[in-house]
C-alpha cells in the first residue's frame, strides 16, 4: 500500500474535522483500508479532531482562510520530509488556492498530484453573478491549473469533461471516477406509506434552484392540485425560502423540514416521498439523485452533473428545464401515470447498483494507485 496526501476545502471537511459523521467520514471509513496512511490538509476549523481510524490524520490551518495557502505549502513540505507521500489529491475550485499551492509544492518535491474537479460553479447555468464570474475564471485558469497535474479527476462523464476540454485541458489527462458512494443497505426501497408527493434534499443555497420548485408547487396549487412537498436541508436561504412560501400561501403545501441528522433519516424521507425534484443550476452530482434511485424513487432533475449520464433512455426519471412550468407539468404527468412511475422506480434501483459504496470506493482507490 501507499501514502496519500489529500488537499480539500471546507465542504465535507467541516463535518469530518468537527467530529460530525458526514459523507466524507463514511467515505474515509472504507477508503482508508487501501492506504498505509492518509493525511488531509484543511482550512481553519475550530477544535478539529486530528485522527480517525488510526491512519487518517487531519491538519487544520491555524490561519484565516485568506492565509491558508501559506500554511498549506509549509505544512505539506514539512509533512513530506517525514512521511514521503506517494500521491496527492487536490480538490480544486475558485479561487484556486489549492491548485496553485499544489503547483508550488510540486516544484520543490517529487509528489505527483491529481486535480479533482467535482463541480464547475456556474456551469451549465449560473445561479447568481458570483457563479458567472467563477465560471469565467475556471474557463480561463484551468488549462494552466492542470498543466503540472498527473491527471484531472471528474465525477461525471459528459458535463465537466466537455467544459475542461473546451477550456484547453488535454482529453488524455481527464479520468472519470464517480464520487457517489451509496450504502445500498441504507438506501433501498422500503415499504413505507407515501406522505409526500415531492421531495427536495440539499443545502439551501442559490445554485440548488429551490425557487423554481416553490414556483412549480404554486402553479400546481393554482390548478387545484394539492400536492404535499417536503424540503429537506438547511443553509443561508432558509429565511428567504420561508418568506417565499408565505408569499404564495403554500404553508399547507410545503414543509420546510430542516437538515436530516444522518443518511438513515434521508433514506426514510426519500421512501416516504413519491418523487425527488432537483432543479439545480449547476452541480457535480448531486449525490441525492443516486440515493433516490436506490430507494426506487423516480427523479425529476435539471441536466447538471451526473443527471445526463443517468436519466436517459427512459430510465429512473426525466430531465426538467430551468422553468417552473416545465417542472409542474412533468411532476403532474409522472404522478398521474402509474405505469411510467413503476417503470422509472424499477430501472432506478437497478442503475444505482453501479454506485454501491464498497465497489465504488475500491474503484477510486485503485484508479489513484494506478497513477503512482
Amino acid at each position: 500500500m501507499a501514502k496519500l496526501l489529500m488537499i480539500t476545502g471546507l465542504g465535507g471537511a467541516v463535518d469530518l474535522a468537527s467530529d460530525k459523521k458526514g459523507a466524507f467520514y463514511y467515505t474515509l471509513e472504507e477508503f482508508q483500508k487501501y492506504w498505509d496512511r492518509i493525511d488531509i490538509v484543511v482550512p481553519r476549523i475550530k477544535n478539529p479532531v486530528k485522527n480517525f481510524f488510526g491512519n487518517v490524520f487531519i491538519h487544520s490551518s491555524p490561519l484565516p482562510l485568506f492565509f491558508h495557502p501559506l500554511f498549506f505549502i509549509y505544512k505539506i513540505l514539512k509533512l513530506n520530509r517525514e512521511v514521503k507521500f506517494d500521491l496527492m489529491t487536490v480538490h480544486e475550485f475558485p479561487p484556486f488556492y489549492n491548485g496553485i499551492g499544489a503547483w508550488i509544492v510540486s516544484v520543490f518535491t517529487e509528489i505527483s498530484y491529481v486535480l479533482e474537479i467535482h463541480h464547475v460553479p456556474g456551469y451549465p447555468k449560473a445561479g447568481n453573478i458570483k457563479e458567472k464570474i467563477y465560471r469565467w475564471l475556471m474557463g480561463w485558469f484551468v488549462r494552466f491549473d492542470a498543466r503540472r497535474a498527473k491527471a484531472v479527476r471528474v465525477v461525471n462523464q459528459k458535463e465537466t469533461p466537455d467544459f475542461l476540454i473546451k477550456a484547453g485541458v488535454p482529453r488524455e489527462k481527464i479520468i472519470y471516477i464517480p464520487s457517489a458512494y451509496i450504502d445500498l443497505l441504507v438506501f433501498r426501497p422500503m415499504d413505507l406509506p407515501k406522505k409526500y408527493d415531492l421531495i427536495f434534499v440539499g443545502r439551501l443555497v442559490e445554485n440548488k434552484g429551490t425557487n423554481l420548485l416553490i414556483e412549480a408547487v404554486n402553479k400546481l396549487k393554482i390548478k387545484n392540485l394539492s400536492l404535499k412537498t417536503i424540503i429537506v436541508g438547511d443553509g443561508p436561504l432558509k429565511e428567504k425560502i420561508k418568506l417565499q412560501i408565505i408569499k404564495h400561501k403554500l404553508q399547507d403545501h410545503i414543509l420546510l423540514y430542516g437538515r436530516a441528522k444522518d443518511s438513515t433519516e434521508i433514506a426514510r424521507l426519500l421512501n416516504e416521498s413519491k418523487t425527488l425534484v432537483m432543479p439545480s443550476y449547476n452541480e457535480g452530482g448531486p449525490r441525492v439523485i443516486v440515493e433516490a434511485l436506490a430507494c426506487g424513487v423516480p427523479v425529476l432533475a435539471t441536466p447538471v452533473g451526473i443527471v445526463p449520464d443517468l436519466l436517459k433512455n427512459g430510465h429512473g426519471g426525466e430531465i426538467i428545464g430551468w422553468d417552473a412550468n416545465d417542472i409542474a407539468r412533468k411532476a403532474e404527468g409522472l404522478l398521474n401515470d402509474s405505469g411510467k412511475y413503476q417503470r422509472y422506480s424499477q430501472s432506478g434501483s437497478e442503475m444505482a447498483e453501479q454506485f454501491e459504496k464498497k465497489k465504488a470506493i475500491k474503484n477510486y482507490a485503485e484508479k489513484l494507485q494506478n497513477l503512482i
